[in-house]
């Protein structure tokens, strides 16, 4: 059993949670609210505002990735029906790392290995109950550092087209 689940943590010290979500990410939103409510994460919530017109996920993707960029060390939470197209949009842009999550396992691997900035769920895929858990593990768990940390900055220098040594 993944340590995650074994033990309860701490409240995260997390200044605001940018959350945006489409149209059919809504319900699940409105689920991931309540639960960074009973936690006390202040949240700015950027969309979108109803399950019933269509709206386009980019648009949302985008508003939540420039918030997390705005300031080091912010995080955020991105819903669509799959979660598999916010997840495209947002890691289009450098600095951010979106992690598509639909177990404990992986919503805690991409925070201690990843330091993943993004939670992707998806809302027609993932149950509410276990959505809620997802958030409250990664949200809870640590970046663990080290060589990890190293492997983020390789990242950084791929993205920015730097030919990086092979260590």
């Amino acid at each position: 059993m993944s340590s995650a689940s074994s033990r309860p943590k701490p409240r995260p010290e997390i200044e605001v949670l940018a959350v945006g979500c489409d149209h059919a990410g809504y319900q699940l939103k409105t689920e991931i609210l309540d639960v960074l409510q009973e936690m006390g994460i202040p949240v700015q919530d950027l969309g979108c505002t109803g399950p019933d017109e269509s709206v386009h996920y980019p648009v949302y993707a985008k508003k939540v990735v420039d918030a997390v960029l705005a300031k080091p060390g912010r995080r955020g939470i991105l819903i669509c029906g799959t979660g598999l197209g916010m997840s495209v949009v947002a890691n289009r842009f450098p600095g951010i790392r979106a992690a598509l999550c639909h177990d404990l396992y992986t919503a805690e691997m991409s925070r201690r290995h990843n330091d993943a900035n993004l939670l992707v769920l998806g809302g027609r895929v993932v149950d509410p109950a276990l959505a809620r858990q997802i958030v409250r593990v990664w949200l809870t768990t640590p970046f663990e550092g080290g060589r990890h940390a190293e492997r983020l900055e390789l990242l950084e220098r791929l993205a920015a087209r730097e030919t990086p040594s092979d260590t």
